[in-house]
């Protein structure tokens, strides 16, 4: 095996690998930063070693093994140490080509890591970084590139959001009752955002960041394997993967976006539906209230379920938003639903909501406000109207692919 073989097989393997091996590691030391410390020790031997000696039947227990030993050492200069080597002593008799522990043992360490990585304690930005480096085995500045940010100013945030948990002693559990849905809320927001901001990127030069949807589609099934009875779990990968389901025909051939009602349907991924609306039926089955994410997965669904624009239930879809805005009362609901009766019952009926939400404060510096007010206005023949929105939209968004297509129409209105 040559050495660039090597690092490839290295770099396949820790991303697999990392937040379950990160997750081991965190149940022994009980801190998330000295457990990633250790994860990338045993990275460290790995590029060292397996270009020699190549790569091992069992690349994931060979990692654990190494990362165990290493943190053995270190409890080995702490009181503790008799107490934490009778836990692990068994793991390292194994050897390095045998699993490292029960199945179930590591998903409850790594169901232990989500929650602690999606901690409301830290901030929101903290969070997608933290899930993003130590549960999607994303580097600094990967996740930098991602979300046009210094490199520098990604590592703070995950070195202040380590030495947070650290100092607030957070438990490396998952929570029980009512804390539960409060810390679940969290880790499915933390998701979500990154899935939203792989599916349409909010600045930069891309319409779409595909690695992105990817990590949080990854996160996001992960999840739901170890929470199987959560609906809103199931929900949330509904919408990732029905949504994901788009992704080729979102994007023409030189990178510009495509709106849903122009998209070449032949070209959404089936399979994904499949999945999508599977991961939906597991979310409704309990029969109770609809969650905000269970909703808008059967939004998507509707989307999905139609081979043709024509073909679309918006009447339906207005109605979901409906029952969402019952649940998010927010204004960006709203305006997904003027667009929605707009389709269903013509442009006016649409105009007419966004109009009544257009003074909200949220929505002042939000782009997509003037521009479904510039579609709405189009569509009534009010071109000139239609052109000035098309172009205050441009002006808003920080996304070159998005700030031409606003602009192209506008220039159509003229």
């Amino acid at each position: 095996m040559t050495g660039t073989d090597a690092h490839r097989a290295i770099e396949a393997v820790w991303r697999i690998e990392a937040a379950r091996l990160i997750a081991g590691l965190a149940g022994m030391v009980r801190d998330v930063g000295l457990a990633e410390e250790l994860a990338q020790d045993a990275l460290v031997a790995a590029l060292e070693q397996w270009p020699e000696s190549g790569v091992p039947r069992n690349p994931g227990a060979w990692l654990m093994t190494v990362s165990k030993r290493r943190a053995v050492d270190l409890l080995r200069r702490k009181e503790t140490y008799q107490r934490k080597l009778a836990e692990v002593g068994r793991d390292l008799a194994q050897g390095a080509d045998t699993e490292p522990a029960e199945a179930q043992e590591i998903e409850d360490d790594l169901l232990r890591l989500v929650f602690t990585a999606c901690h409301p304690v830290l901030p929101q930005e903290a969070r997608v970084a933290m899930a993003l480096r130590v549960l999607g085995g994303l580097t600094t500045g990967e996740i930098a590139r991602a979300f046009l940010v210094p490199e520098p100013t990604v590592a703070q945030r995950i070195v202040r959001a380590k030495r947070t948990l650290a100092e607030r002693g957070i438990p490396f559990e998952v929570p029980q009752g009512p804390e539960l849905a409060e810390r679940l809320a969290a880790v499915l927001e933390v998701i979500y955002l990154v899935f939203n901001e792989g599916y349409s990127a909010t600045a930069g030069d891309d319409w779409m960041r595909p690695a992105l949807c990817e990590d949080a589609l990854r996160l996001g099934r992960v999840l739901a394997g170890l929470m199987p009875k959560e609906p809103e779990v199931h929900g949330l990968v509904a919408l990732m993967e029905i949504q994901q389901s788009r992704a080729a025909a979102r994007v023409g051939p030189d990178g510009e976006p495509v709106l849903l009602l122009e998209q070449n349907r032949s070209r959404w991924d089936r399979l994904l539906i499949g999945r999508g609306l599977a991961a939906l039926g597991r979310a409704e089955e309990p029969g109770g209230p609809r969650g905000p994410y269970t909703l808008q997965a059967a939004i998507a669904a509707c989307h999905a379920r139609a081979l043709t624009p024509e073909e679309t239930d918006w009447e339906r879809i207005a109605t979901l938003y409906g029952e969402l805005a019952g649940i998010v009362p927010t204004p960006v609901v709203e305006l997904n639903r003027a667009v929605a009766l707009s389709m269903a019952r013509g442009p006016a009926a649409g105009l007419e909501l966004v109009d009544r939400i257009a003074g909200e404060p949220s929505l002042r510096a939000y782009h997509l406000l003037p521009s479904v007010r510039g579609d709405l206005l189009a569509r009534l023949g009010r071109r000139a109207e239609a052109r000035g929105e098309f172009e205050r939209a441009a002006s808003l968004t920080r996304n070159e692919r998005e700030r031409t297509l606003l602009l192209a129409r506008a220039a159509e209105c003229a």
